[in-house]
């Protein structure tokens, strides 16, 4: 095998480079000129503004420009669109307000954008906002999604009855009320998916420059792909059209779904390059992330678990109330509905699924995909669900799970909302997990907790993942003058190793040496259409896309060969990238046909070159799916939780690294684990405000909180795409939660616990432990 081989874990070829600190990051750019935008943000979660006064922040040393909504709707601007439509129960279209990329008149939470200020450097144009003065009107505030809708709650849109956005369903709702009936058995779970605030690692910045000869905008931002940016941007917002805009994404800091969106600092910056003809620079500062960056979650779900009197699943039924926050981010309304839903049914045997999804808004910031998007919401409901009813049944847990789950000889199996699983070994997965994990032997570790005075528990989780995105892909490969292949991929790496596993694709179908190809990402212009990065659906899209034009190179290479070494095309074979002759020892490298076609076709040679470009249709998307099992030690003094060992099985078919696997899935955990035991997003119930506004008071997961964790991977192939590959990036994410809280509710049942929300704070754990004791 070569060095860059497919299946081999491959060190990270980007690593180097950001390690050494040679990263070019959308702050790290300096274009000549450059001046600076800062966003005045609004104070009250809920409040008319009654009048803005500019005056003396125009007149502070070194501002520029003074930007308010007025100034966008007297050029015409439009608002940032949400490109999900959904229709309601009753046929209706769901509810979908204006969002300016200013406040026009109101605004709707704390952190609503009310002004851009352009100034010479980042201090001018805060001093220039902090001159702003702005006469609110202040109204009463909702925040919690639960007490939205109900009579003489505060109203966020007048349009929003109840402030409901949508009333949304899917399933056979009849099939699911007779299967009810007929039940030996129902399980009722109301759980809560807490609000997350995504943090990733380098905060949003955007850059943007106007060409006043062309007309061109050209917008540097830290996105997940630029395509639909600019469509936006182009279409929507400045209604010039999509080509009038360039969009380039250097090297981005992690993104979690929260970068895939257009938000109201690309629409400024670009304004304001339009309207001073210099570049505008925007940086977040991490305090106003919490504020402007889209959050993630914030569901509570009511679930119905209907068995037989031999624990077989009849029927799967949910209520779930999705908070949509002030506004409707880009895709929002997507996230809890057709993305949650679609896995409900997760690998288990249901004859009949039915939800309702209601998403309502509140007095907050907007929420829209995060890592899973709607994936880990429906599986945590439908994990705690199947715990809770193993617990009442007194069956156990792993064994109700192996009654239930479809077996490999039903695949192609098609779910009770349509999905089709085309492969899948659920059963071997889930005891390979409690075999890896020693399962069995866990009562003797428990008592040896118990002797120490520590409460210890073990809890599975059995996720399904299903990939989405855009439904076709492209990728062009070229022959550099430097003697490098260089391929032009459209979807855009965040932190997740695409590089490396593009290479290994490269490398794995036309033998070139792994140092000789580069990765070209994120030009809009360079590259003219792509999918973007979500839904972990990069490499089996991409993937796919780089298959088919690496053949078409071979194709090519095949007609250019025979023209080099004058043979016929039938008789050119390819092998480890050299053409030659079949039968004779006569032949040429890959790399020097390319140059040769080259330096003839520069004089003036009608000759065939190696460059091609194809789109990849994607027929398919992918299920990964996989077995968590964590075990946890409690501190009944403190509450405190102890994750002792955490052991994940995956099934995300071939693995192209299995190296990179391993890393998405840590990364993936440590996310589930800090949603499940730190993580809390708080808003003061009266006032609207945030009050965990900053690390001081919102807590990510450290390296002390999470012990190694092992990663065991089963491959199952995937028959929809060539490379076997089912997707990998959000796995941990997925399954996570609902293990750790499973641990946590077993180490605590023994006292009559059955329930507890994320977070499991120690704060949580001791009073339900207290509660406990007290009864």
């Amino acid at each position: 095998m070569t060095k860059f081989g497919v299946a081999q874990s491959v060190r990270r070829v980007e690593d180097p480079r950001l390690l050494k600190g040679h990263g070019a990051y959308t702050d790290d750019i300096q274009l000549p000129g450059t001046v600076h935008g800062v966003v005045l943000r609004s104070p009250h979660a809920a409040a008319r503004i009654l009048s803005i006064d500019v005056a003396a922040a125009e007149a502070t040393p070194g501002v520029l420009a003074v930007i308010t909504a007025a100034d966008l709707k007297a050029d015409g601007l439009g608002g940032i669109p949400c490109a999900i439509s959904l229709k309601n129960r009753d046929g209706s279209q769901q509810y979908s307000p204006p969002r300016p990329a200013l406040a026009d008149g109101a605004v709707r939470h704390v952190g609503d954008p009310v002004a851009f200020v352009v100034a010479e450097t980042a201090q001018a144009a805060r001093d220039g906002a902090e001159a702003i003065l702005v006469d609110y009107d202040t109204l009463p505030a909702i925040t919690d999604p639960g007490a939205a809708m109900e009579p003489g709650a505060p109203q966020v849109w007048e349009g929003a009855r109840n402030n409901v956005c949508f009333d949304w369903e899917i399933g056979q709702k009849d099939k699911v009320e007779a299967l009810f009936r007929q039940a030996a058995h129902v399980s009722r779970l109301t759980v809560v998916n807490n609000r997350i605030v995504v943090a990733s690692m380098e905060a949003r910045a955007a850059c943007a420059e106007y060409d006043a000869a062309t007309g061109r905008f050209t917008l540097r931002a830290n996105t997940q792909g630029g395509w639909g940016i600019k469509q936006m941007l182009g279409d929507d917002i400045f209604k010039v059209g999509a080509d009038r805009f360039r969009i380039i994404t250097p090297d981005v800091g992690g993104g979690f779904g929260m970068k895939l969106f257009l938000y109201p600092e690309h629409v400024l910056t670009c304004y304001a390059a339009r309207r001073l003809g210099r570049p505008v620079k925007w940086t977040s500062e991490r305090s106003e992330a919490f504020l402007a960056d889209t959050h993630g979650r914030d569901n509570i779900t009511l679930g119905e678990l209907a068995l037989d009197a031999e624990g077989k699943f009849l029927a799967l039924r949910t209520r779930n109330i999705a908070n949509m926050g002030a506004y409707l981010s880009n895709y929002a309304p997507f996230i809890p509905t057709l993305a949650g839903t679609g896995v409900l049914a997760g690998v288990y045997g249901f004859q009949a699924v039915y939800a309702n999804v209601i998403g309502v808004f509140t007095h907050t910031v907007p929420v829209d995909a995060y890592r899973g998007a709607g994936r880990p919401e429906a599986n945590y409901l439908v994990e705690r669900l199947i715990d809770h009813a193993a617990r009442e049944l007194k069956i156990d847990r792993a064994e109700l799970r192996r009654r239930n789950m479809v077996g490999p000889e039903a695949m192609p199996h098609t779910t009770p909302v349509g999905k089709v699983y085309d492969s899948g070994d659920f059963r071997t997965v889930l005891d390979a997990a409690l075999r890896n994990m020693d399962w069995a032997g866990f009562e003797a570790r428990r008592a040896e907790a118990a002797a120490r005075g520590r409460r210890r528990g073990i809890g599975l989780s059995y996720y399904l993942e299903a990939t989405g995105g855009a439904s076709s892909e492209r990728a062009e490969i070229r022959f550099a003058e430097d003697g490098f292949v260089d391929v032009y991929v459209g979807t855009q790496s965040t932190g997740q190793g695409h590089e490396t596993a593009y290479v290994q694709l490269t490398v794995d179908r036309l033998g070139v040496p792994g140092e000789k190809v580069r990765i070209r990402q994120g030009d809009t212009d360079t590259i003219p259409e792509g999918g973007g990065t979500g839904g972990a659906r990069s490499l089996y899209s991409e993937g796919q896309a780089i298959l088919a034009t690496a053949a078409t190179v071979i194709e090519r290479g095949r007609k250019a060969a025979s023209e080099a070494l004058e043979a016929s095309p039938a008789d050119i074979v390819f092998e480890a990238g050299r053409f030659a002759i079949v039968g004779t020892d006569r032949g040429i490298d890959i790399l020097e046909l390319a140059q040769t076609q080259r330096a003839r076709a520069r004089q003036g040679q009608d000759v065939t070159t190696l460059d091609a470009a194809e789109v990849a249709q994607i027929s398919a998307h992918t299920f990964p799916n996989g077995c968590h099992i964590a075990e946890v030690e409690i501190d009944p003094e403190t509450g405190t939780v102890q994750v002792q060992r955490y052991s994940v099985t995956d099934d995300v078919g071939r693995a192209v690294n299995p190296l990179i696997v391993r890393g998405q899935v840590h990364g993936g955990v440590a996310q589930g684990f800090g949603q499940a035991v730190l993580e809390r997003t708080a808003y003061d119930p009266q006032s609207g405000q945030l009050l965990s506004g900053s690390f001081m008071d919102y807590a990510l997961p450290r390296a002390a909180d999470l012990p190694d964790i092992e990663v065991d991977l089963i491959e199952v192939p995937c028959g929809t795409n060539p490379l076997g590959v089912k997707g990998a990036g959000e796995a941990g994410a997925v399954g996570s939660p609902p293990a750790v809280i499973n641990a946590i509710v077993d180490a605590l049942a023994p006292l009559g616990v059955d329930h507890i929300d994320m977070p499991a704070t120690p704060e949580r754990v001791w009073q339900a432990l207290a509660t406990a004791r007290a009864a």
